[in-house]
């Protein structure tokens, strides 16, 4: 059994000998953690947990009387890696902290093995499945769930998951999960949550190079991300019925897959005309919006690994968030605020509809015009299939859900970041007096 070795935080700054403006310092089976300045606690806290993890240190107890919820919490999102391996011991806190301790590990922890999973272990069926089965372990009463795959999604009408996923063996599928816990079949569905689970993506014929293939096992982050809300929202005492819809498939080439010139026609007659199929999530996010605007919920959440423009706006560390209601938008940015994550309100405005022109169909997968907002444009094609011009929707693109390659806060891969922001937008909408 290894030696746990007791991580304390110091407010004084290292001794001289361990370097200028030294984070760590350590003294037989015991590392402090200098924060000189009370407004970096939080990123200190991460950074000094990737560092000891980077130092193959497996086993830690947080010590001394320095620790808070938030930078406990700070300090495991650094203390962690794909591989495994690492014990954390809390330190002495109260109950209430030790049970929000363990939703969020409960709920992020799923997330970010299951978006660190194979291309192999994790397709369509598996992830649906593995969703359906971790959410119901947490509920057991209050939670059904219906699996639909294959050519059973093109006869009830789900085209943009059926298209996408059809030039694969394994075939496409979407989860529609109901967590109730009221015990009344006739109760309203409160929210929805729609997830993006494109479990490997290719690009199909516009196939990714190699680079930028190399990641997307990571494609699926937003349904991982939705389904670990909804997971924190239970624990966290939840009481309202929500609907979860994950659409999930693998985009990749073969005789049998969609290509560019097919037109797709939606339950609700949009016609859209493919031109990229390396925009893949934003057809099959289309049937998840649809079925969940179906239900009547009077707000509509859905998250997605959908752009590289959003990333270049706003790199990893930032997750965008889209909305024909400004308001709405920028409640949720204060929700990740109050959650210690990150996320920044980008635009989105009835004109972004109208750049997806087509000659043959409603309108086009991408935009056809330089100059015009890749993020942006992709919400604004969300926009056609929800409710009441999108007032009572949100669009999380997931710019920080993923880590390439590993940096001072995070190891490499899942991040988990979205997580809290969503469960918390669970319990605003929850909460508020019907209108």
């Amino acid at each position: 059994m290894p030696a746990t070795m007791k991580v304390m935080l110091c407010s004084e700054a290292a001794a001289a000998h361990w370097g200028e403006k030294a984070l760590l310092s350590f003294c037989e089976d015991e590392a402090r953690v200098h924060v000189t300045d009370v407004g970096e606690l939080l990123r200190k806290a991460q950074q000094a947990g990737r560092k000891l993890d980077a130092m193959g240190i497996k086993q830690v107890a947080l010590s001394g009387e320095g620790w808070c919820l938030e930078s406990r919490w700070a300090f495991a999102q650094g203390f962690y890696n794909a591989k495994g391996g690492q014990r954390l011991e809390w330190g002495q806190t109260d109950a209430a902290e030790l049970a929000e301790l363990d939703a969020r590990t409960t709920a992020t922890y799923w997330v970010r093995e299951m978006i660190n999973g194979t291309p192999e272990d994790v397709y369509p069926a598996s992830l649906a499945t593995e969703a359906g089965k971790f959410i119901q372990s947490l509920a057991p009463t209050a939670v059904n769930y219906r699996i639909y795959s294959g050519e059973q999604l093109k006869d009830l009408g789900y085209v943009g998951i059926y298209e996408v996923g059809r030039g694969s063996v394994r075939p496409p599928t979407l989860l529609e999960l109901d967590f109730n816990p009221t015990g009344n079949a006739e109760a309203p569905v409160a929210a929805c949550l729609v997830g993006k689970g494109i479990t490997f993506d290719s690009g199909g014929y516009s196939i990714k190079p190699s680079d930028g293939m190399s990641v997307m096992k990571s494609d699926m982050g937003g349904a991982a991300t939705v389904t670990g809300a909804l997971a924190l929202a239970i624990r966290r005492g939840l009481d309202k019925r929500i609907k979860l819809f994950l659409c999930c498939a693998e985009n990749l080439v073969s005789g049998h897959a969609y290509k560019l010139g097919d037109i797709l026609t939606y339950k609700n007659g949009i016609s859209v005309e493919i031109l990229n199929t390396d925009a893949e999530g934003r057809l099959v996010l289309a049937d998840g919006l649809l079925a969940a605007s179906a239900t009547g919920a009077p707000f509509i959440l859905d998250a997605a690994t959908l752009t590289g423009a959003a990333k270049m706006a706003l790199g990893r560390d930032y997750n965008a968030v889209f909305s024909m209601n400004d308001e709405l938008a920028q409640a949720t940015v204060r929700a990740a605020r109050e959650e210690c994550e990150k996320a920044w309100h980008l635009p989105l405005e009835p004109f972004h509809v109208g750049q997806l022109g087509s000659a043959f169909a409603d309108m086009a997968n991408v935009h056809g015009g330089e100059g015009m907002a890749g993020a942006s444009t992709a919400a604004a094609f969300l926009s056609r299939f929800v409710p009441d011009n999108g007032r009572s929707w949100v669009h999380m693109d997931l710019s920080g859900s993923y880590q390439k390659s590993a940096n001072d806060l995070w190891g490499s891969g899942g991040k988990g970041h979205g997580v809290r922001t969503i469960a918390a937008m669970l319990a605003r909408v929850c909460e508020a007096p019907a209108s």
